[in-house]
């Protein structure tokens, strides 16, 4: 008879200020030849929230330090979780509560993610995110609970003086996209609801 033996965690789940925004901390395995990590698992990270399958996967390279990507978010229904890995250099991710309602409705939360400190972030719908390269040639992977939808595409300026985001480098490179968000208080914007 055989028996599943379930597989060691390597996967560490702590939260954070903001409910539902978790961080990850990955164990590496290393010896001689290299390193081995688990960048997903959907046993472990189902204790975590995630519980819809993959829908995307997407890789951003970014080649100068200082330059800002986000605030991204998709309205609902078409709303998504986001598994946030930084594949090489480092960077700050930051998250902000969009929920309607909520008690934490656009407070923010920021970790510094690396190769090196096995770091990520888990986003749960109903938040914006971006991030901004702290090194040259920095490498993120995105896993994404829900396809892209331009349509239902939103996002924040990320020098919202609202927001207050204490960007750790001077602002470089925005998008025109990301400049043209418009600010927080010239849209009344109440939040998003599932």
């Amino acid at each position: 008879m055989n028996v599943a033996v379930p597989s060691p965690s390597r996967l560490t789940v702590a939260d954070t200020p903001l409910v539902g925004l978790k961080r990850i901390q990955r164990q590496y395995l290393g010896d001689a030849r290299g390193c081995f990590t688990r960048l997903f698992c959907a046993e472990e990270l189902a204790l975590a929230g995630w519980t819809k399958p993959i829908a995307q996967i997407n890789h951003t390279y970014t080649a100068r330090r200082g330059t800002v990507r986000g605030l991204h978010f998709q309205h609902p229904p078409h709303a998504e979780q986001k598994l946030v890995t930084c594949l090489r250099g480092e960077i700050w991710d930051v998250a902000v509560d969009l929920r309607a309602g909520s008690p934490t409705f656009l407070h923010w939360h920021a970790e510094r993610l690396s190769r090196d400190n096995g770091l990520a972030l888990l986003i749960p719908e109903g938040f914006a995110h971006g991030f901004q390269a702290l090194t040259d040639d920095v490498e993120l992977l995105y896993c994404h609970s829900h396809p892209y939808v331009p349509q239902a595409e939103g996002g924040l300026h990320p020098l919202d003086p609202r927001l207050s985001l204490p960007w750790p480098l001077p602002v470089g490179t925005l998008s025109a996209r990301d400049a043209a968000h418009p600010w927080l208080a010239e849209t009344g914007f109440a939040g998003v609801t599932p």
